[in-house]
């Protein structure tokens, strides 16, 4: 019914329709922005998603100014031709995998940082800025932007705003949503809108830009942001704790938790994740041990913090606990957990990631089912998590080239989801739902709660053309 509304009118004089959305879209942009040939229009089909459906697109465009954005899509609102919203496409749902004849918005090229104030400790920022590019350059400015994707090295913000996305810190500071004041967004139909605000405060009307934040882009495309930034924290100190079992170390989350501590970082690793960091780059860590947990505090005094998690963690049967001596060591720990997805990508080749987040107090029995979820399918399937909000990657590995051993693949992720919300939890704590995940949020939400969902979208985008069969 979507690509029913959103099917490009043939050209009257010419009868191609894709010949006729070219000219429009080339002239109001630079000869450079509107890119055609197929070899290198097929590059930017795919995010880094596995079993997620791409078509072919008729043109990538990449625009750098908010006029080139709005050009696109009054032109795409007149044709009927889908939009398809992207970053760096580091994306892990298939939220930025091209529809066929569409055009791929890429906003790369919107790279800029406009300002940073440290006194009202905001940064104002293009899509296309990178993750890592805005967090040093408040860092120089003493300030900070917490939000840190493992993927933050190439990860935009832009895309970080339409997936909602989190990292390592998120058990102290939250996720982008908490970061986001206010957008500028061109809408489906090339008008442009301002949500939220600048101040500290500000709640005057419904929170539109809440709104957009994890919308994926099916409702209008983030121009500009306006971003809250933190003091920048002293230098945190890493503890690392060996369990004998991934139960073990869940009980020492929940006792860390529940004796009103604050890491910056508390994360897990098992068996398989820490085995395959080890034969990805050697980095020495204990192999014996069945879990890992990270956990680091930037406190002004993180070592006497770490001390007293240390004895929770003895006292929940760690077998080992060693606190870095230094910030280089501690960077080292965390090095070790930021490379556990291509770690894991490396022992089969091809892993589908899954994103289920339960309530910590159910941890335990999210690690135990999938180990059994692993031993049915006959599978491989690393955890790495970030257990202080409950977030867990189930990773599973397995040869793409394989036919049976990809279906298998594909069913134990299903099942890691439907364990994921019988214990309570949610299919996406960061990644999004995209393409992967369609099935699974109808379920979550429920019907009412779809009907509702549905009505917004058709509010913001009534042809149904930004990134359509995405979300549901």
């Amino acid at each position: 019914m979507i690509m029913s509304r959103i099917e490009a009118p043939r050209d009257e004089a010419t009868g191609n329709t894709t010949g006729n959305l070219i000219d429009r879209l080339r002239d109001g942009l630079p000869a450079d922005a509107v890119l055609t040939d197929p070899d290198v229009t097929a590059s930017y089909a795919n995010d880094m998603a596995s079993f997620c459906p791409a078509g072919a697109p008729a043109a990538v465009v990449l625009p750098r100014t908010v006029e080139e954005v709005q050009h696109v899509m009054r032109v795409a609102t007149e044709l009927r031709v889908p939009v398809v919203p992207q970053g760096a496409r580091t994306g892990l749902s298939g939220g930025a995998n091209t529809s066929e004849g569409c055009i791929a918005l890429s906003l790369t090229r919107m790279d800029r940082i406009l300002e940073i104030s440290p006194v009202d400790r905001i940064a104002v920022v293009e899509p296309g800025v990178v993750n890592a590019v805005l967090s040093r350059a408040v860092d120089e400015h003493g300030l900070y932007y917490p939000p840190d994707p493992s993927s933050w090295e190439t990860c935009t913000i832009g895309g970080n705003i339409g997936t909602a996305s989190g990292g390592l810190c998120c058990v102290k500071y939250g996720v982008t949503a908490e970061y986001v004041l206010g957008l500028d967004v061109v809408l489906a139909d090339g008008r442009l809108m301002s949500t939220g605000r600048r101040t500290a405060k500000g709640v005057a009307g419904y929170d539109l830009t809440r709104l957009f934040v994890g919308s994926e882009g099916s409702l209008g495309i983030v121009v500009r942001a306006v971003l809250a930034l933190r003091p920048k924290p002293p230098a945190q100190l890493v503890l690392a704790a060996e369990f004998a079992s991934a139960a073990a170390a869940c009980d020492a989350v929940c006792r860390i938790m529940a004796g009103g501590h604050v890491p910056s970082l508390l994360e897990l690793m098992d068996r398989t994740t820490v085995k395959a960091v080890n034969d990805l780059a050697h980095m020495g860590l204990p192999e014996t041990t069945e879990a890992l947990l990270l956990a680091a505090f930037d406190t002004p005094d993180p070592a006497a913090d770490l001390a007293a998690v240390a004895a929770l963690c003895e006292a929940a049967g760690a077998t080992q606990v060693v606190p870095a001596d230094d910030a280089a060591e501690s960077e080292l720990l965390l090095q070790a957990r930021r490379m556990s997805l291509v770690a894991l990508e490396a022992v089969k080749g091809t892993t589908m990631i899954d994103d289920v987040c339960v309530p910590r107090s159910r941890l335990g029995e999210m690690l135990e089912g999938v180990e059994r979820i692993a031993e049915k399918y006959r599978l491989t399937i690393g955890v790495c998590a970030h257990a202080g909000d409950g977030n867990t990657h189930p990773t599973v590995c397995f040869d793409a080239l394989d036919p049976d051993e990809s279906a298998r693949a594909r069913e134990s992720f299903d099942e890691i989801m439907a364990l994921g919300l019988e214990l309570g939890g949610t299919i996406t704590g960061e990644h999004g739902v995209g393409v992967l995940k369609k099935e699974w949020l109808a379920r979550e939400l429920g019907p009412v709660g779809l009907e509702m969902q549905r009505a917004v979208k058709q509010v913001f985008d009534p042809l149904g053309i930004l990134n359509p069969g995405k979300l549901f």
